[in-house]
């Protein structure tokens, strides 16, 4: 049987800020496909990162593509300039948007990679009407807003609900999953149909110390 291709990104969210470009360059070295960057305004969830201007230096320290996750309020007032400072991706939340469809097409106007997620306690039905839009679904599998959370094991549930439907209607999205990803969960995601991996902890405070190491065991778990 042919294994499933993933792509790993690792979420910034557990690197070290004080030096956060040598972060992003050690991860393109280890061999990340993509890099997670979580944006939280302390409204929608309760924390705050970071905003455009930290994109934009990150992005002078790898070409790997930058997967923006907005768990932010009104999230369409800030696409452009996300889009402006490198972001490859942008993802917003189902729950934090009036006009979903309308903020959705504003990012794919702008070329970049088009996403939807829903959190944990979300119903996968709230965001049918898009799927045939989507470039990527973002499952939550945890309570956004800090990292080193236990995964919710019910959201792989959502997962297959998505790929079946995705299989169905020949629908082309990617399928994210964000929150608690270990190598002990990896096989169980990749087999209900995720294709890419957002993996903070487990990447950045991996007991090997090392990037590279902690990037293979998750995409040899598959």
């Amino acid at each position: 049987m042919k294994k499933k291709k993933v792509l790993i990104a690792p979420s910034i969210l557990s690197a070290d800020f004080a030096k956060l470009g040598e972060e992003v360059k050690a991860l393109e070295d280890a061999g990340a496909d993509w890099v997670h960057v979580d944006v939280m305004d302390g409204h929608f969830v309760p924390n705050i990162t970071i905003g455009p201007v930290v994109l934009e230096a990150m992005k002078h320290h790898t070409s790997l593509p930058l997967d923006v996750h907005l768990m932010i309020t009104d999230p369409e007032n800030y696409i452009e300039d996300f889009v402006a400072a490198g972001a490859e991706v942008i993802t917003v939340h189902q729950e934090a948007v009036t006009h979903l469809h309308r903020t959705l097409t504003l990012i794919r106007d702008l070329d970049v990679m088009a996403g939807v997620s829903i959190n944990p306690s979300t119903p996968v039905e709230m965001i049918y009407p898009v799927l045939d839009f989507v470039d990527v679904v973002l499952v939550m599998t945890v309570n956004p807003g800090f990292g080193g959370q236990s995964m919710i094991e019910s959201c792989i549930e959502k997962i297959e609900t998505l790929d079946a439907l995705r299989k169905k209607k020949k629908y082309k999205f990617l399928i994210e999953a964000d929150g608690g990803i270990t190598d002990k969960f990896t096989k169980k995601l990749a087999k209900a149909g995720c294709d890419i991996f957002v993996a903070g902890s487990a990447v950045f405070k991996h007991k090997s110390g090392s990037y590279a190491s902690a990037i293979k065991k998750l995409r040899d778990s598959v």
